[in-house]
C-alpha cells in the first residue's frame, strides 16, 4: 500500500510539475504577444511568501506582516465572503495591497502549539482581467509542527437533494466539546479548532487536521459572520465522531473546468434548516376591516385557550388560520354590519412565554378598533353624486342613485381547461354563511350538440377556510358551463354574489404521457411520496402514502421529469425537516436513477412510459462509494447535457466555447494556492495522500 502511494505522488508530482512548465511558458509567451492577441485567462503565479509558508514556531502576539508576492498587479475581490481563518481569530487579520503583493497584518492572540490557515478561496484576482487564483492558502503554526491531516466530503440539501455550495465545515475535536444524548449544544457553545469551505459542487477538502477524533458540523453562514443562526442558516452534523487517520483512502483531482480541486467525499452531510426559537407572544393586534381582525403572534403553533368579546357571542367568532404555524390568525365576526361597534373590548387565554421561557397561561385584554377611513376617489365619487342629485332636485326631476359595483369578491378562472382528477377552486374574501349547492347548474355539450345536465357540489377545502372546491364528475373532452345565480353565496359581512358563468374544456390526454411506477418498497410498512419534477426541478404532481404496487401518474406535460422519492417514516404526507439541537436528521429525499446512472427521463404527448423503483436501492446506506459513483453519475450528465448545448449552438459561439475550456486548462498552474504557493504545491498536494 506505501509502494503504491509512492508511486501515485511520484505521477502526481510529475504531472503538476509538467503542467507548471506549460503553464510558466504560455505565460512568457503571451507576454510577447502584440497587441491584439489572445486575451489572457491565466490567474496570478506566487513568486514568494515571507515568512514562508507552513513556517512553525511563530509568535503567538507581536506578529510580523505577511507579505505574498504575485509576478503581477493584483486585486481583492469579495474578500469579507472569500477570506476566512482556521481557526477562526477573535480580530479578523487585515489584508491590504502592497506593489504586486498583498499584506496580511495578523492582529489576534493566538493560541500555543496550534497550526493556523488563512484562507483566501478566489479573493486574489489579477487585476487586468480579474482571473481568480482559486484556493490560495497560507499556513503556519505556534508550535514545532504543521497539522497535516485531511478529510474529504459532500454536502448536500436533504430536500433538493443536490449540492450545497460555500458552505462551511467545522471541525470540533470530540474530546473538548460535552456529549449529551438529548442535547446538541456544540455549535452554539464552542468554537471549531478547524474550518474548512465546500466547492460549488459542494465538495470539501479539509486540511490541517490532527490525527483524533472529530465533532463535524456544517453551516450555510448567509451572514458571513462566521455564528449559525437557526432559521436562517442551513445546517448539517453527523451523529458519530470521525478521525481522520482511520478514514479510508480517498482520490483527489484538479477539475479543469471549475478550476479547484475536488476529490472523493470520505464524509457525507445533509443540510438542512432548522427551527428557530422564538418567544411565544400576542405581538400585534388589528382590525383593518369591519368584520375582520387580526392576531399576530412572535412563535408558530399559539396555544389558544380562549377569545371572549364582550358585544359579540362565542358562536359568531370565526377563528381562520393564515399560515401553516398558524402564527397569524384572522378573526371573523358573523354579524350585521349595525350591529358591530367602531371598538370591541374583550380577552384572549393563551400561553406566554415568561422571562425564562416557560410557556405559561396569561388573560391579556383585547381592543379592536376600526373606522371607515374614505380614500380620495371615494371621496370625490360621494361628492360628485351629492352635486348631481341637487342638480336633479332643483330641476324638479326624480333623482335616482347609480347602482354600485358588487364589492362581494372572489377568485374564479374565466376559462381553462380541467383536469378530471382535480376540481375547480373558488377563493372568497370573506368565509360565507350561505351557499345553495342545489342553486349551481353545471352542463356539458356532447358531441352530438345536446346538453346533459352535470351534478355539481361545493364543498369547503379543509385546509382552507376560504376556499371551496367544485366538485363534479369531470370527462374528458367537451364544453363545461359552470352558471351560479345570483344571490346563491352570501359571506359573513352580508354581501351576495352576482350572476356567475364560467366556461371550461375537459383536458385531451392525447396532449399529455401517462407515468406508470411499480414500486418494491420495504417491508416494514413505510411510506413514501413520490414527487414528479420537470427538467428545472419545479414540482409538478405528488403522490403521497405510496406503498408496493403499481401507481400512475396521468396527465404529465412532455418534456423532461425526474422523480424525488421522499421516505415518510412517521407517514404524515409531508417531507419533515431537522433537529441540529435533538440530533434528529431530516428524513431522507434522493433522486430516483436508473441502473445506467440517469435521473432526467423524456416524455412526449400520448406516451406511456414505465419505471421501477425499488426502495431498498433508493435509500440504501450511503457509502464512500455509492456516493463517489452518484457524483460522477451526475456529472457525466452535466456534461453531456452541455456538449448536446454546445453542438446545437452556431459554429462561432462553439468554437469560442472550446478556446475558453482550453485556456481554463492551461490555468492548471494556480493549483499551486491549494497548498499555499507554487514553490509548496508538490509537498502539500502528496500530502493529501501521505496520511
Amino acid at each position: 500500500m506505501q509502494t503504491r502511494k509512492r508511486n501515485i505522488l511520484r505521477l502526481l508530482r510529475a504531472a503538476v510539475l509538467l503542467l507548471f512548465a506549460t503553464a510558466f511558458l504560455s505565460r512568457c509567451a503571451s507576454m510577447m504577444t502584440p497587441t491584439g492577441g489572445p486575451r489572457d485567462t491565466l490567474p496570478p503565479v506566487i513568486l514568494n511568501m515571507t515568512p514562508d509558508n507552513f513556517s512553525v514556531n511563530r509568535p503567538t502576539v507581536h506578529h510580523e506582516k505577511i507579505y505574498i508576492e504575485f509576478d503581477e498587479f493584483v486585486q481583492l475581490k469579495d474578500q469579507q465572503k472569500e477570506f476566512f481563518t482556521s481557526p477562526q481569530m477573535k480580530k479578523k487579520p487585515l489584508v491590504s495591497m502592497r506593489g504586486k503583493g498583498i499584506v496580511v497584518q495578523l492582529r489576534d492572540t493566538l493560541e500555543a502549539n496550534t497550526t493556523y490557515a488563512l484562507n483566501f478561496g478566489s479573493a486574489v484576482r489579477d487585476n487586468n482581467e480579474g482571473n481568480p487564483l482559486y484556493s490560495m492558502r497560507y499556513v503556519f503554526s505556534t508550535g514545532p509542527t504543521i497539522d497535516s491531516m485531511i478529510f474529504s466530503g459532500y454536502t448536500a440539501d436533504s430536500y433538493k437533494a443536490d449540492s450545497v455550495s460555500k458552505s462551511f465545515i467545522w471541525f470540533f475535536p470530540a474530546d473538548s466539546v460535552e456529549n449529551v444524548a438529548e442535547y446538541d449544544s456544540t455549535i452554539f457553545k464552542y468554537k471549531p479548532a478547524v474550518i474548512a469551505r465546500a466547492e460549488n459542487n459542494g465538495i470539501f477538502i479539509a486540511q490541517n487536521l490532527k490525527p483524533i477524533p472529530y465533532r463535524v458540523y456544517a453551516v450555510q453562514d448567509k451572514n458571513d459572520n462566521q455564528m449559525y443562526e437557526p432559521g436562517s442558516d442551513q445546517v448539517g452534523f453527523l451523529e458519530k465522531s470521525y478521525n481522520p487517520a482511520e478514514m479510508p483512502d480517498f482520490a483527489m483531482w484538479y477539475d479543469s473546468i471549475r478550476q479547484y480541486v475536488t476529490a472523493e467525499p470520505q464524509l457525507y452531510l445533509r443540510m438542512f434548516t432548522d427551527k428557530a426559537f422564538r418567544r411565544q407572544v400576542l405581538s400585534q393586534t388589528e382590525r383593518p376591516l369591519q368584520h375582520k381582525a387580526m392576531l399576530y403572534f412572535g412563535a408558530a403553533h399559539p396555544r389558544i385557550e380562549r377569545i371572549r368579546f364582550d358585544s359579540i357571542p362565542e358562536d359568531r367568532v370565526i377563528v381562520d388560520p393564515q399560515t401553516v404555524g398558524r402564527d397569524t390568525i384572522a378573526l371573523w365576526f358573523n354579524m350585521p354590519s349595525s350591529a358591530l361597534p367602531d371598538t370591541i373590548k374583550g380577552e384572549i387565554t393563551y400561553f406566554k412565554h415568561d422571562t425564562v421561557n416557560v410557556l405559561q397561561e396569561v388573560t391579556e385584554p383585547l381592543k379592536l378598533s376600526w373606522r371607515l377611513i374614505e380614500t380620495k376617489e371615494q371621496e370625490k365619487e360621494r361628492e360628485k353624486l351629492e352635486r348631481d342629485r341637487r342638480k336633479a332636485e332643483a330641476a324638479g326631476e326624480k333623482w335616482v342613485e347609480p347602482k354600485k359595483e358588487n364589492p362581494f369578491a372572489y377568485k374564479l378562472p374565466l376559462t381553462g381547461e380541467i383536469n378530471p382528477e382535480n376540481n375547480l377552486t373558488v377563493d372568497f374574501d370573506y368565509p360565507l354563511v350561505k351557499l345553495d349547492s342545489a342553486e349551481l347548474l353545471l352542463t356539458r355539450v356532447l358531441e352530438d350538440n345536446s346538453i346533459e345536465d352535470i351534478p355539481v357540489r361545493m364543498v369547503r377545502d379543509t385546509g382552507m377556510l376560504r376556499r371551496w372546491q367544485v366538485r363534479a364528475p369531470w370527462k374528458l373532452g367537451g364544453q363545461y358551463t359552470l352558471t351560479i345565480p345570483e344571490g346563491a353565496i352570501t359571506d359573513v359581512a352580508g354581501l351576495s354574489n352576482d350572476s356567475i358563468i364560467r366556461k371550461y374544456t375537459g383536458l385531451d390526454p392525447e396532449k399529455f404521457a401517462t407515468v406508470l411506477i411499480h414500486v418494491r418498497g420495504r417491508d416494514d410498512g413505510t411510506k413514501y411520496i413520490v414527487q414528479l419534477l420537470d427538467g428545472s426541478n419545479a414540482l409538478k404532481q405528488e403522490k403521497r402514502d405510496v406503498t408496493n404496487g403499481d401507481w400512475q401518474v396521468n396527465y404529465v406535460p412532455a418534456g423532461e421529469i425526474k422523480f424525488r422519492i421522499i421516505e415518510d417514516m412517521n407517514g404524515n404526507g409531508k417531507w419533515d425537516t431537522g433537529n441540529v439541537v435533538e440530533r434528529l436528521q431530516p428524513e431522507r429525499a434522493e433522486i430516483y436513477a436508473n441502473d445506467e446512472g440517469e435521473d432526467t427521463f423524456a416524455t412526449k404527448t400520448n406516451w406511456e412510459v414505465e419505471f421501477s423503483i425499488d426502495m431498498n436501492r433508493v435509500f440504501a446506506p450511503v457509502t464512500m462509494e455509492s456516493l463517489s459513483r452518484l457524483l460522477d453519475e451526475r456529472e457525466a450528465q452535466r456534461l453531456r447535457r452541455e456538449a448536446e448545448k454546445r453542438a446545437k449552438e452556431p459554429k462561432t459561439n462553439r468554437n469560442s466555447h472550446d478556446q475558453n475550456n482550453q485556456n481554463n486548462a492551461n490555468g492548471f498552474g494556480s493549483f499551486g494556492g491549494f497548498g499555499g504557493g507554487m514553490n509548496n504545491s508538490m509537498n502539500s498536494t502528496g500530502g493529501m495522500f501521505n496520511r
